[in-house]
């Protein structure tokens, strides 16, 4: 694992770094979760391997640190993936995400567009209003869900015998959760959907098969944007069908654009 101090600051994002060849994969996670691990099994599947790979978890989840006076916000997450994305000394990166990692994605892509290659984001918040997730989240005040909520998250995770879910979230920063969660639900000025319509780079946009029936399928691509099916997977896609996502990603690196 390897660390990166974001410039004025005393905060390190941690990130694995698979070594590879030609233009690098960049993983983003989404809300309660970590690159670290949702997105290894993919990312060494063998129709990724040997491409050079980075699993970057963000400030507030797994490796990384969780400092109290962060905002949290999605816009300074994606502040900092694109220092760290400048600090690589690479001339663009292929960019993933997945749920709240996609709006990022589709922020940092939005903002910094000549260090994106291509855009691949697997069911991300394009519209405000959050997803069953962060909508149970933000539901409590931050002082609440500091107190009970998040615990209380946990333990029906652990009910469900979600225990991946459970682990991620008990590592996490319940404050940096519920301020995510907020950030969500709440919306950006130009929404996420906007912004995606907007990019000029070669954008797919996966959906689970278990998440159908989905209009966006079929209305993305009358703006440019492809989408394809992961079989045998549902929003947690990375956990249930790696493969099935690798096999995605690879097909969208390879798409013609629209």
């Amino acid at each position: 694992m390897k660390s990166f101090k974001v410039p004025g600051t005393q905060m390190h994002l941690r990130f694995h770094e698979l070594s590879g060849m030609g233009v690098p994969l960049v993983f983003i996670h989404g809300l309660g979760c970590a690159s670290s691990c949702d997105f290894p099994r993919v990312a060494t599947d063998a129709s990724l391997r040997p491409r050079r790979s980075l699993l970057l978890d963000l400030a507030g989840s797994g490796y990384s640190d969780k400092p109290d006076d962060f905002s949290y916000s999605l816009q300074a997450h994606v502040d900092c993936v694109i220092a760290w994305l400048e600090s690589l000394g690479v001339p663009q990166v292929n960019l993933i995400g997945h749920s709240m990692g996609g709006s990022i994605a589709i922020m940092v892509a939005a903002q910094r567009s000549d260090l994106i290659q291509r855009l691949i984001v697997a069911e991300p918040n394009l519209d405000a209003g959050g997803g069953i997730f962060s909508r149970a989240v933000a539901q409590y005040s931050e002082e609440d869900y500091l107190r009970e909520g998040h615990a209380h998250l946990i333990n029906v995770a652990v009910r469900g015998k979600d225990h991946i879910w459970a682990g991620c979230m008990g590592i996490a920063s319940p404050l940096a959760i519920h301020r995510q969660a907020i950030g969500l639900v709440n919306g950006e000025a130009v929404s996420w959907r906007e912004q995606l319509y907007q990019l000029e780079m070669p954008a797919t946009v996966l959906f689970g098969e278990f998440s159908l029936p989905e209009p966006d399928v079929a209305v993305l691509p009358q703006h440019g944007i492809h989408t394809a099916i992961v079989p045998q997977a549902g929003h947690s896609m990375m956990w249930e069908n790696p493969t099935g996502v690798a096999a995605a990603i690879n097909a969208a690196l390879n798409a013609e654009a629209l």
